[in-house]
């Protein structure tokens, strides 16, 4: 770095911290006006514009506008993660519209999540050095190009190529959305509900996109699972541009390209590895060798970040251990949960024999439960007892919830058996998401926001696309392995799909439990200790 950068950045800090001190020394020459009180008029109301003006510059919200700019972040947010299901239910009826087969129709599902989650971390990073209004804005404009283009697809690799593009604009939006709220929020209460509603609406997306994605199936056509994204975007987009404010840190790093392309490659080769267990057996190299491959990169990209001037994920971010348990957190509930919508989907359509809308609808009380334990936990709890309690709580109802599961047969009927294990399972869902999303992004500094919350969502989603990836597989081996020596009569066959489910309802039950022994392990005890700082920055918190 040389003498006039340093310099820059030095008298920049100095701006910084006298816009910060400017109220307070305002107060004073007007004869001790506490600086919470209204500023007097003339040069006392401009310093303190001037002060508020300062530490809002890349925060990206004007403070009496904080509760709408959560409504369209929540709001982009919803539409990321409900992409990853709504398109789920759709897929039987652009099969048959687009003509596509079998073995092809995991590519629909697997092309988002390639790129989505490949790219998470440079999404984050780019939010960092850019600014995060403009780039929350470019996600939401290429989301919603993405969306038109997979909705009026006239073929399969159309289709495919569409929602890899849906997730590259998510890769930016997700990061650029949660870096937002982390540097808006910066009072420690209203920090705290904001944290559970957005994560509730982290936690209810999936679920939210199974109803959504069944309504428009049955009463319009699956084209407008994906044409439905324009409207979320274009409402977002108009709040966004209203509201937020432009800027990025002064002291934003610089972009580390082998980085870069060492962990956009490995979580490449992770996810895709996983996907192709789904269609190729574990001894297969296009599983073995993808998965190692990805792994060999990644500890690359760990070695890598050691010694990098400027690391894409400095391991400060990752090192502390409440936000390293949080993100161990995310991306745990991440598998469990989407392996849950998986196949209790197909329990309910085809065990049950629901319609998508009435499939739909049956996850709607997991959602209310889910919106109210996440927002009960992070404004009543947490901050009295902190995670370690709340998470791991979190991660044994999802544990008791999945083993409930495990007794659902031909037989069960919603309210006395489908139900209760579901609301359970909600409830952990509350208790887990909010608490982790939170602590995975205090204490971080505003050059760090946006690779912090894009590690959030990339936790999350590896996790949902390897969970899923690695349920289907077990579940379909152990639907082979019943059916070994028995008639394929029809009842057999019910029963061999009903054992399948049980086998995924089990490993996701033993992937939540690894989470509760994690998680009380790894997370301190007491509430958090993340003072607020100037600029939206909190003070880092030590190992």
């Amino acid at each position: 770095m040389g003498r006039h950068t340093k310099d820059a950045v030095e008298e920049g800090r100095a701006e910084r911290i006298a816009a910060a001190s400017a109220p307070e020394a305002s107060a004073e020459a007007a004869g001790g006006a506490s600086p919470d009180g209204p500023p007097r008029r003339g040069e006392g109301a401009a310093t303190a514009a001037a002060a508020a003006a300062g530490r809002t510059g890349h925060q990206g919200a004007a403070h009496e506008h904080r509760w709408l700019v959560l409504a369209v972040i929540g709001l982009a947010q919803l539409m990321v993660v409900l992409d990853a299901t709504i398109v789920n239910i759709a897929l039987p009826s652009a099969q048959s519209d687009l003509g596509f087969s079998d073995g092809n129709r995991q590519w629909i599902v697997t092309a988002y999540a390639l790129a989505f989650g490949s790219l998470l971390l440079l999404g984050g990073r780019v939010a960092d050095l850019v600014g995060r209004k403009a780039v929350f804005l470019t996600g939401l404009v290429g989301f919603a190009v993405a969306s038109a283009i997979g909705g009026a697809a006239p073929s399969f690799t159309v289709l495919v190529l569409a929602r890899a593009l849906q997730g590259v604009f998510g890769a930016l939006l997700a990061p650029a959305a949660l870096s937002l709220l982390t540097t808006t929020f910066t009072d420690p209460k209203e920090r705290a509900k904001a944290f559970g509603i957005y994560g509730a609406i982290a936690g209810t997306g999936g679920a939210v996109g199974l109803l959504l994605g069944g309504l428009l199936t049955e009463y319009l056509n699956w084209r407008w699972c994906l044409y439905v994204n324009l409207i979320f975007a274009a409402i977002a987009f108009l709040g966004a541009l209203r509201l937020l404010h432009p800027g990025a840190p002064a002291d934003r790093p610089k972009l580390d390209i082998p980085g870069t392309l060492l962990v956009s490659a490995g979580l490449f080769c992770i996810v895709f590895g996983f996907s192709n267990a789904e269609k190729h057996s574990w001894s297969s190299a296009q599983t073995w060798g993808f998965l190692a491959a990805g792994g060999v990169l990644l500890v690359a990209f760990v070695a890598w970040q050691r010694r990098a001037a400027h690391p894409l994920l400095p391991l400060r971010v990752v090192l502390d251990r409440d936000r390293g348990a949080s993100f161990l957190a995310m991306f745990i509930s991440g598998a469990g949960m989407f392996g849950v919508f998986l196949f209790l989907t197909y329990y309910l359509q085809q065990v049950l024999r629901y319609s998508p809308v009435k499939t739909g609808l049956a996850f709607i009380p997991m959602v209310v439960i889910m919106i109210a334990s996440s927002v009960i936990a992070q404004n009543r709890f947490v901050p009295r007892v902190g995670a370690k309690p709340i998470v791991p709580l979190g991660m044994g109802l999802g544990a008791a919830g999945l083993v409930w599961m495990t007794a659902l047969d031909v037989d069960s009927t919603y309210a006395p058996h489908v139900l209760p294990p579901l609301l359970v399972m909600g409830c952990g869902m509350g208790l887990i998401f909010a608490p982790a999303m939170n602590l995975a992004t205090a204490g971080v500094a505003a050059h760090d926001a946006g690779v912090a919350s894009a590690m959030v969502n990339t936790s999350q989603q590896v996790g949902g696309s390897v969970g899923t990836s690695l349920l289907n597989t077990l579940a379909t081996s152990a639907a082979t392995h019943y059916l070994v020596g028995r008639r394929p009569t029809p009842q057999v066959l019910a029963k061999a799909q009903l054992h399948s489910y049980a086998t995924a309802y089990w490993w996701s039950a033993a992937f939540f439990a690894l989470g509760l022994l994690l998680t009380v392990i790894l997370y301190r005890k007491g509430p958090p200790r993340v003072p607020p700082t100037e600029g939206g920055d909190a003070s880092p918190i030590h190992m």
